[in-house]
């Protein structure tokens, strides 16, 4: 069960999005009561970052992030990439570059989202941050990507966001040097893949997220999530890996702050 005293970091949520209107500040008492110490807020595309930065000026324990989703093609444009720089020059507290990525699932416009990753992936090398991948049944693909650039010691580091793979294509991600993040997916009962991931995932590469206000964990499940419920993640993983609640607590909060430098 979970423990009060342990603090945990949600390294992925979109606290920003209208569903949060009516009772933020709520919200956040919540997460603190949960011994949530810290949280990431990503970006899915440019006009969102001045409402995130404000966010983060109301809410001390969040970084942001500034990208552009692989299912927000159109947001990009001629000078977006510019934008994001000067986004994450101007802010300390922007500690990564994404949501980025490739989603087959969704969308079928393979190119269309890689002319828009490649630019982002490059910026993120050059401003020596992470990335925040968005990977879903595009593997293969994203595993090409990073595979050349890795070739060329142009790969940045990052996580696999809201992972949802198998454990054949989480070693490659390992190999290229990623965390893997654990959401509320982690806690469905047919998700035996996640579960085998989660159990053999290295003690010092695992990070859990809500990815709120979506895909709530049970007991929760169906409703809007958020980020007090990451302590179901952590619950899960735990019993998944045989540990304790504040081992598992304590190690991803480590490994957010190793790779985002959070508080």
């Amino acid at each position: 069960m979970s423990d009060s005293k342990s603090s945990i970091i949600d390294s992925h949520c979109h606290i920003v999005f209208s569903s949060f209107n009516e009772d933020r500040e709520k919200v956040a008492e919540r997460w603190r009561s949960q011994g949530v110490k810290a949280l990431l807020h990503s970006c899915v595309e440019p006009s969102e970052i001045p409402a995130i930065k404000s966010m983060a000026d109301q809410f001390k324990e969040m970084r942001y992030s500034v990208g552009v989703h692989p299912l927000d093609v159109h947001h990009w444009g001629a000078e977006t990439v510019n934008v994001l720089k000067n986004a994450a020059l101007e802010d300390s507290r922007v500690v990564a570059i994404g949501e980025l990525g490739l989603d087959l699932f969704k969308a079928e416009n393979l190119h269309e989202q890689l002319s828009i990753l490649m630019p982002q992936l490059n910026l993120a090398f050059e401003l020596n941050l992470p990335v925040i991948v968005h990977c879903r049944d595009a593997a293969k693909e994203m595993l090409e990507v990073f595979s050349k650039l890795s070739k060329d010691g142009r790969c940045p580091k990052g996580v696999m966001h809201c992972w949802s793979g198998n454990v054949i294509e989480m070693r490659d991600f390992l190999d290229l040097g990623f965390y893997i993040s654990f959401s509320g997916n982690v806690t469905f009962k047919n998700a035996i893949s996640i579960h085998e991931c989660a159990k053999e995932v290295p003690s010092d590469r695992v990070l859990v997220e809500t990815d709120s206000p979506f895909l709530s964990p049970v007991p929760h499940r169906g409703k809007r999530n958020e980020p007090s419920y990451v302590k179901h993640v952590v619950e899960k993983i735990s019993e998944i890996r045989g540990e304790s609640f504040s081992e598992i607590a304590e190690k991803t909060t480590q490994n957010a702050r190793e790779l985002f430098g959070l508080p």
